[in-house]
């Protein structure tokens, strides 16, 4: 007996998932399979690369498999919900391997593909239906799919589903499934928001953590570089030929400027892709796979790809641009020492971005370690300079109506 059955998961299932490497659980596996195999409902908080993924899809397969039932038409038995087409991808590949050759069926949909092809993929009726929030209500609204006798619920990376704006789609989603279902919340952080998501989806929940939210995992160094705008893809450059066969993932804060990073990098000899929203579903595939198996070692991506890249290889992540949200910085550096592997996550600030610094060391609990440069000094950090106090009962004079049109005049001309 290993420990997988020693958490309640079956023989003939540990010893399929063996076969992929999985013998020893994981915190947050070993501390979620025995209450879902319970029934009970769960929120699980673990940082990114902890194996969250099987500590539902495990024991979701199993109890799955103990009914016998297969599905009615156009329903799934079994919904997880996740915030981006590539998350989904990664659930939809690690729950074909878990269920192997059972009679389960394990489907996917996502935006950037033929809504009609996914409606008859869905005819018949799945399993389990692993979805991005936008398009299951699509195929709903079609009347493509039902989730009238969804047993099982999976709420995989919440608070990304919260920072992309998918409340709303979550709401409506919660109105169309049954009331008597099992529902799993997975997260790295958990926003003040989470709490209205759990009272809406959960009933009565046991709270696993495996790490403190926002905690980074042990094996990844950080380091910062304080460096001027202008030079950051220079310094980019210069890290990366130190180590130029091994695959680096590279975030930018935006899709023009992560697809124009990545043709200045692969004009200078560096093997690189993208991806981000501007590129079809095919071209995200297809960068995708090309990084994964070595073709490509740069891969320069948005916060799109933040929680949906799973590759033990990814040596370096570099933040080219530092996230507006601050704990996207941590799932941003969770695609790094994977698997118990080292990894090392590279940041770069400029006078800018000190704002996003400072959430992004609240977040962490302290500093970061400084590589180059000197710490840049906000201007509310300095301090604003104190207006003239003027003379007392003086009453300080308004700007002619002429100031003010000049005034805008060449801020127009700006």
């Amino acid at each position: 007996m290993n420990y997988f059955q020693e958490l309640g998961l079956s023989e003939k299932l540990a010893e399929r998932i063996a076969e992929f490497g999985l013998n020893d659980p994981t915190p947050i596996q070993a501390k979620s399979i025995p209450s879902v195999l319970e029934g009970r409902d769960l929120m699980g908080l673990a940082q990114t690369g902890t194996g969250k993924t099987a500590a539902f899809g495990l024991p979701l397969v199993q109890m799955l498999n103990a009914t016998g039932t297969k599905p009615t038409p156009k329903t799934a038995r079994a919904l997880i919900l996740a915030p981006t087409r590539e998350l989904v991808r990664q659930i939809y590949e690690n729950l074909i391997k878990f269920v192997g050759k059972s009679h389960l069926k394990v489907s996917m949909v996502v935006g950037g593909q033929s809504l009609g092809a996914q409606s008859k993929r869905m005819e018949r009726g799945t399993d389990i239906l692993v979805a991005t929030p936008g398009r299951l209500i699509d195929l709903c609204d079609r009347r493509a799919v039902s989730l009238a006798e969804t047993q099982y619920l999976v709420l995989d990376e919440a608070d990304q589903m919260l920072d992309m704006g998918f409340i709303h789609a979550l709401r409506q989603i919660a109105k169309m499934l049954p009331e008597q279902r099992q529902t799993l919340l997975f997260s790295a952080t958990m926003p003040k928001l989470m709490s209205e998501i759990a009272n809406s989806y959960l009933n009565d929940p046991i709270r696993v953590q495996a790490a403190p939210p926002g905690k980074v995992a042990d094996k990844v160094t950080q380091v910062i570089h304080y460096i001027d705008k202008g030079g950051k893809v220079g310094l980019l450059k210069r890290l990366m030929a130190e180590h130029k066969q091994d695959r680096a993932l590279v975030f930018a804060r935006t899709k023009h400027g992560a697809e124009r990073l990545m043709k200045t990098l692969d004009s200078a000899g560096f093997a690189a892709g993208s991806i981000h929203g501007n590129k079809s579903q095919g071209q995200r595939d297809r960068a995708l796979s090309a990084f994964k198996e070595g073709r490509l070692k740069v891969l320069v991506a948005t916060d799109v790809a933040a929680r949906g890249i799973d590759i033990p290889e990814v040596k370096f992540v570099y933040n080219f641009d530092l996230p507006n949200v601050p704990e996207n910085y941590v799932h941003r550096i969770g695609r790094t020492a994977r698997a118990g592997a080292d990894g090392a996550a590279i940041a770069f600030c400029c006078e800018d971005e000190v704002k996003e610094l400072r959430q992004i060391e609240k977040v962490l609990g302290g500093p970061m370690e400084t590589a180059s440069g000197h710490p840049w000094i906000s201007a509310s950090m300095a301090g604003k300079p104190e207006k003239p106090a003027g003379r007392p009962g003086q009453r300080r004079r308004r700007p002619t109506r002429g100031y003010n049109a000049a005034k805008k005049k060449g801020r127009k001309a700006a």
